[in-house]
Formats: C-alpha cells, structure tokens, sequence
C-alpha cells in the first residue's frame, strides 16, 4: 500500500512560482510524529503537509524539514487545493481543517482559495542583542509576535537587498524574521520577507502565517481593511488579504491566493 503525495506551487499565479508544498494524504492517524519529521526532511521543501479525513473535516498538520509547527498558511492553501483540483472534494463546500491552530475553514473563490486564519498581535520592542549584526541594518523599528519579529524598514528596496546572516539570525530567540515595508507600485500595498533558519528555512518564498502578523500592523498603518500583499523572495507570492472585525476577543484574517499543482506521486516509505 502506498500514500499519495503531492507538491503544488502556493500563493502562485503560474508554475514555479510562490512557495511549493508536499501533501501527504494519509489514511489514517496512526502514523508517528517522528515518520512524518522523516518525509518532510526526505521533501526538504519548507512544509509537508499531512492530511487525514475525520468524521468533521480533516486533521491537517504541518512539518518543516526539522521541526512541526502551529500554522502554516501555504501548506494549507496547497491542502485544500489538492482536495478540490485533484481528489473531488466538492467546491461548494468549505474545507475545515482541525490543526494545532485551532479550526482553519478554507472557500474555493473561483480559482482562488480563501483561509480563514487567526489574526497575530505585535507589540513594540528594542532592538535584540544580535538583530541588526544579523540583518546587516543598524536603523530598524523591532516589533515581536509569539513566534516571530518583525522588522519594518524604510523602503521596499531595502527589502529586496537585504543579504542577512542566517547563522546568525539562527541563533536569535524566535522562529523566524519578518522584514517588511510599504510597497512602491500601487499594484501592492506593503512587500515581506520572511527568514527562519532555526526552523530549517534560510528563506520562505511566500508565508501565510507570517501575514496573520503583517496585515493587522499594515492595516492599522494604512486604514484599510483590505490590502494585496507581495512577498519579494526570488519566487515570488502575492497574498490577498483581509482583515474581519474583532470577534470574541479575537480578530481573523481572511489569506487568499491561488495554487498550481506540479506533480504527484506514491510514497512507499511507509512505517
């Protein structure tokens, strides 16, 4: 018996672009942590996915080649696409994924797909001890999230060129660093990109999770409730966004994006 197992192209308008994804279809739960650590290092893709059917939806969790984490926003866009473009799951119907971030509800929109992601807070913080040696940039304004910081710099081409230390940034106290600023064209409202060693990814072509953080900052900067997002890696990804009024203590942010299936196969690694 063989595992069916997809890579798919997310946050992508057209092949080899955005941020590729494996998607691991499992048939049951009683595979171990540690196998699937294994597949997501054999993908070295920066998630694997791992989907399973339940009686409500689908338990989804997310590895990168080193270690799982709590939310991964491209992963799941690639998730819910296989499950409609490739396994018949039917486009009326929205997907709930049961994931270590609670309830995760996706829409099919046309050719895009719609997440329903828990929103992020970020506060203010001084510069960390080793941030700015890393970054390789003295003047920066320093905010933190759960997991991440994030890093607003004066000009989107200050993004662009920004060459940092990963073995530094590796040993910095976060997963990941996120660097963002205001975007020049008007096609876009604000640029990202986001850098996490520490997890196993020098750098992420297009990061969902790291927009959960990003589009409240930018929205209250830009006093709008709906903005296009560009994360400049040398992939490229553009986000669609939407910030939800506050509900329950808690505001959500609406990810969408588009996805293109690059192969499938069978995985017969199986424990």
């Amino acid at each position: 018996m063989t595992i069916p197992i997809y890579q798919v192209d997310a946050f992508a308008h057209e092949y080899f672009s955005g941020n590729p994804a494996a998607v691991c279809l499992l048939r049951s739960q009683n595979y171990s942590e540690s196998w699937m650590q294994s597949v997501a290092a054999e993908m070295n893709l920066a998630e694997t996915a791992f989907v399973t059917a339940t009686d409500n939806g689908f338990l989804l969790r997310w590895f990168t080649p080193e270690v799982e984490v709590d939310l991964c926003g491209h992963a799941t866009l690639a998730s819910a696409h296989v499950l409609w473009n490739e396994e018949g799951f039917q486009a009326e119907q929205p997907i709930i994924f049961h994931s270590k971030s609670g309830v995760l509800q996706v829409n099919k929109r046309g050719n895009e797909i719609e997440m329903d992601f828990p929103a992020i807070d970020t506060w203010s913080i001084d510069i960390p001890i080793g941030l700015s040696d890393a970054l390789g940039i003295g003047s920066i304004d320093v905010f933190a999230s759960k997991h991440d910081y994030l890093v607003v710099l004066a000009s989107e081409d200050s993004v662009r060129s920004l060459t940092p230390d990963n073995a530094k940034l590796k040993l910095l106290p976060m997963h990941g660093v996120i660097v963002t600023a205001s975007a020049d064209s008007r096609q876009y409202d604000f640029v990202s990109r986001y850098f996490a060693p520490a997890l196993g990814v020098d750098e992420d072509p297009a990061t969902g999770s790291a927009h959960c953080a990003l589009m409240p900052y930018w929205s209250s900067r830009k006093n709008k409730s709906e903005l296009v997002a560009h994360q400049v890696s040398s992939r490229g990804g553009v986000l669609k966004l939407k910030l939800l009024p506050e509900k329950s203590g808690q505001h959500r942010v609406l990810i969408c994006g588009e996805a293109k299936t690059v192969f499938k196969g069978e995985l017969y690694a199986i424990e």
